[in-house]
């Protein structure tokens, strides 16, 4: 066989093992709520906290839709044109239009460009959650977290880019085989490094002070079989007034990390629902499932980005002579860009199976529904969420049910209706 008929065999082979694993390890089997239970839960909901949440998205979604088109705008417009390719030259020329000087620098100067055009959207984002009082973090504040995020990214792609074009380059014909495993081996290693080096660049941890709420959650986490290392609170408050609580790290790494605000806002039966959703993705292996989701889907698309590469139409546009330069990053970002684009609500349905599994866990854990639709009541005012979100938007990138999705579940649960 050809070095195309391999590639095209292995990403059907791909695409038949992510199919697998979305049917087999994603949960399918726990529908949301009747609408009617979900109208009446909104019914009950505070009015004036319900209209500060739906103007408070109302005032976000045009800046978050705008960033979605511009980006795939400028995305494209460097991938199907020559001005990207031309980008990464002028990137490389200081060095004498050296290979790696066009990866790494050329490169990473495409990826600055297109994240200098959403700059202003995201800043006017800031301003809405700092409007609409969520946020305590300044302008200075958010431009050191913005500089941050830049350096971790600029250090991983760095590290991304040089291995993939020193990989295309010693292996011209097959480097989309390894081009694959790299991305999948990446996708894993990640997974294991972010919570451990990624996160005390943005937040600083602190044991949790011996007291009851602390062996109360180290004991939910044992009862539940996913012993933990710690209980952490992170300093959320310096940046922002939202909730929420999350289970890092894996096996001896495990932790459990609480913002502060959390501890201000919650009383200390809803911190504990809160961490027994959070378990809920421990004990159903939720991090390993969208690892290995995330790794097919890495490998996929490098051997998708291979096959597109020998379409002759989409080089010449781009103006390059082949996918596997480093002039070529350009394209290969637009395509990605676009299969994102399509992945999206697949990604969003994917989590909202998974999180309403873990709303589940969490109230056979606890036996408590009427703390945890106090907690949901909470997360909705402080976090100024949508309780009843259009379905558009909700089918589109909705990560979690609804708030009235998840107060009709725990109902359903209390009158016994438990899947």
């Amino acid at each position: 066989m050809t070095t195309r008929t391999w590639a095209a065999v292995t990403l059907f082979a791909l695409v038949v093992a992510l199919v697998v694993v979305v049917l087999l390890l994603v949960p399918w089997n726990d529908p949301a709520a009747p609408r009617a239970e979900q109208l009446a839960a909104l019914r009950d909901l505070p009015a004036d906290d319900v209209e500060r949440g739906r103007a408070f998205h109302a005032a976000l979604r045009p800046g978050s839709y705008g960033a979605l088109a511009v980006g795939l705008v400028v995305a494209l417009l460097l991938g199907l044109t020559p001005l990207g390719a031309k980008l990464v030259a002028l990137g490389g020329r200081p060095f004498g239009d050296h290979w790696i000087a066009q990866a790494l620098v050329g490169g990473l100067v495409v990826v600055l460009v297109a994240d200098l055009v959403t700059l202003p959207f995201a800043a006017w984002r800031h301003a809405v959650v700092s409007r609409h009082g969520l946020s305590t973090q300044g302008w200075g504040g958010w431009t050191a977290d913005l500089l941050k995020s830049y350096v971790v990214s600029a250090v991983i792609g760095g590290v991304a880019l040089l291995v993939f074009y020193t990989v295309t380059r010693l292996a011209p014909r097959w480097w989309w085989a390894l081009g694959a495993a790299g991305a999948a081996v990446l996708v894993v290693l990640l997974s294991l490094i972010l919570p451990v080096v990624v996160e005390p660049v943005f937040n600083r941890f602190t044991p949790m002070a011996q007291g009851p709420l602390r062996t109360e959650l180290m004991a939910l986490a044992e009862r539940d079989g996913a012993p933990v290392r710690d209980v952490l609170v992170a300093d959320a408050s310096r940046r922002t007034r939202a909730v929420n609580a999350y289970v890092s790290g894996i096996g001896p790494t495990r932790r459990i990390v609480v913002y502060d605000t959390l501890l201000r806002e919650a009383t200390p039966g809803e911190v504990k629902t809160v961490v027994a959703h959070e378990l809920g993705h421990t004990s159903n292996d939720d991090v390993f499932t969208g690892t290995l989701i995330g790794a097919l889907g890495a490998a996929a698309a490098v051997v998708t980005v291979f096959l597109l590469g020998s379409w002759g139409g989409l080089l010449r546009a781009a103006g390059v002579d082949s996918i596997a330069e480093p002039r070529a990053f350009p394209l290969l970002l637009a395509v990605v860009a676009v299969g994102a684009l399509v992945a999206t609500p697949v990604q969003a349905l994917v989590s909202r199976q998974v999180e309403r599994r873990a709303d589940v866990h969490a109230l056979t854990l606890t036996g408590d529904p009427a703390t945890f639709e106090a907690m949901q009541r909470r997360l909705f005012a402080v976090n100024l969420g949508d309780p009843d979100p259009p379905p558009w938007h909700q089918l589109w990138s909705a990560s979690h049910p609804s708030t009235v999705q998840r107060i009709a579940a725990a109902r359903a649960f209390a009158e016994g209706d438990r899947p």
